[in-house]
């Protein structure tokens, strides 16, 4: 077996648990405590304040700092349904490294794409470009869950996820001044794919097909 997929001895200690504590505690930091600015300054991936001043950590902290209250509910939210699920089936470091590695290139991702298409003072912040990766890791996982969307309408973990990719490939393309970083959530699929391929030495496809 080589290294890149040696595995690592499961254990489960509520990793996702962790990850929402963290986001609350900046959260908290940024809009109670009148920290807002600068840490959207110093801890959001702003492309231009990466290669002027070297700022290379907002590749990882960026995933940590929101733009507001439904920002980061809807990211939490997602993240506590999907991710605990995801974490007790890979195990709390396998879901760590997959949630850092996703993240951070998905970040690196958006970074080249921003600064070579003339947007090097945009401001990328959040945790969606990992969030969609675990939603995706969800889905190969779990490819029978049935996911009940607002509640009502049931829908199979595998749908769910090809809808939101269609949706968010339909959006960079026709939406580019929504706000919304939808090439981000995009790459954070891509490179969740590429983890299961590589790291894991799974199909995802094969997955997202079983009945």
């Amino acid at each position: 077996m080589s290294t890149l997929r040696q595995p690592f001895r499961y254990q489960y200690n509520g990793t996702v648990f962790w990850i929402i504590g963290i986001n609350i505690f900046i959260f908290a930091l940024m809009y109670f405590l009148g920290f807002r600015r600068e840490l959207t300054y110093y801890l959001s991936m702003i492309p231009e304040l990466v290669v002027t001043k070297g700022w290379i950590w907002s590749f990882v902290t960026y995933m940590f700092v929101h733009g507001g209250t439904s920002h980061i509910l809807f990211n939490m939210l997602a993240l506590f349904i999907f991710g605990t699920h995801v974490e007790r089936y890979m195990g709390s470091k396998e879901f760590l490294l997959f949630y850092f590695v996703t993240g951070t290139l998905a970040g690196i991702f958006s970074f080249v794409v921003y600064y070579f298409t003339g947007s090097p003072r945009v401001i990328l912040m959040g945790a969606s470009g990992a969030i969609f990766a675990v939603e995706l890791a969800y889905a190969v996982l779990y490819p029978t869950s049935i996911i009940h969307i607002w509640g009502i309408l049931p829908l199979r973990a595998p749908v769910m996820v090809l809808g939101f990719t269609a949706i968010e490939l339909f959006s960079s393309i026709f939406a580019r001044n929504s706000g919304v970083a939808h090439l981000t959530h995009l790459a954070g699929f891509g490179f969740a794919w590429l983890y299961f391929v590589i790291r894991l030495g799974m199909n995802p496809w094969h997955r997202l097909r079983m009945k």
